[in-house]
């Protein structure tokens, strides 16, 4: 069987100071995935909320421009670009005012599912 989700900012919700459409996992799933997804949009002119958790992370910018800050460093991000984001390393995505003021949008994919408990074996 086929599932096919659109990414749609109107089914997104408030999370890490923009807003996040969770993609995976989704709720017909069986079982859980070893990894999630979901779809974020940052407004132009914010930033998101400081984030650092226990999972690598990938984001695919699908549209819109900003930047990326990771530990002190920071990269411009655009359309058709990945960003590795090295798990416990704190990061926050900018888009900046800008005359189009056009949402920044991408993709993360993240492992595993859940952050490992303290103590857990790796």
């Amino acid at each position: 069987m086929i599932t096919k989700i659109r990414i749609d900012e109107s089914t997104a919700a408030a999370e890490f100071g923009m807003r996040c459409q969770r993609l995976i996992p989704w709720s017909a799933e069986a079982e859980e995935p070893p990894a999630g997804a979901m779809a974020c949009f940052l407004p132009a002119g914010s930033s998101s909320a400081p984030d650092c958790h226990d999972q690598d992370e990938v984001m695919i910018v699908l549209s819109g421009s900003g930047s990326v800050e990771l530990s002190g460093e920071s990269t411009p991000v655009g359309p058709g670009e990945l960003v590795v984001l090295p798990r416990n390393e704190e990061h926050i995505v900018h888009n900046p005012a800008s005359a189009d003021g056009a949402t920044l949008t991408w993709v993360s994919v993240y492992w595993p599912l859940h952050e490992p408990k303290p103590g857990a074996a790796a």
